[in-house]
């Protein structure tokens, strides 16, 4: 039976921090699903479609070089049924910090209580990327700002294709 692995997020956009926890779950599980969350109360800077597109791009051929299988869905529920819907026993969560350690162990709990077959993993940033987070790479990018050091280069070309009209 595959180990599967179910990462979940905005990824809105993909970031390198987004990468670094994807190569380190690769070497956890033999597929890994990137799982975009759309909620229909948030409006994203990218649609779902887009996003899927940038983790297959940015992500697909490294992880696959790794010998783990990419596969990106949507998802509008739970996390845990999102897991189960792919087959997944593993949930894989990214920690920058003290602030992240806190709220993912009460999401951890929570989920653990709802799906006890899941086991929630916790994989550190690694320090060169901890402080990336989508919301401020947005930011900056919307004040025209350096985004290249914290996304990779075609997620940049979307984000200044984006804000193009704003920096002229």
């Amino acid at each position: 039976m595959a180990r599967i692995a179910l990462y979940a997020g905005s990824f809105d956009p993909v970031t390198n921090g987004h990468l670094d926890v994807m190569r380190q779950a690769a070497r956890l599980a033999e597929q890994l699903v990137c799982a975009v969350g759309v909620h229909p109360g948030k409006e994203p800077l990218f649609s779902a479609e887009e996003r899927l597109v940038m983790l297959e791009e940015t992500a697909g051929e490294a992880l696959r070089k790794a010998g783990c299988e990419l596969k990106c869905i949507t998802f509008d529920d739970l996390v845990v049924s999102a897991a189960h819907r792919v087959g997944a026993t593993m949930l894989i969560r990214g920690l920058r910090d003290g602030t992240d350690f806190n709220y993912e162990m009460s999401m951890a709990g929570m989920n653990a209580a709802l799906a006890p077959d899941v086991q929630t993993v916790f994989l550190p940033a690694s320090p060169m990327v901890r402080p990336i987070t989508a919301t401020l790479v947005r930011q900056i990018a919307s004040m025209g700002g350096d985004i290249t050091t914290f996304v990779p280069q075609p997620v940049a070309k979307r984000l200044k294709q984006k804000f193009a009209s704003t920096h002229r």
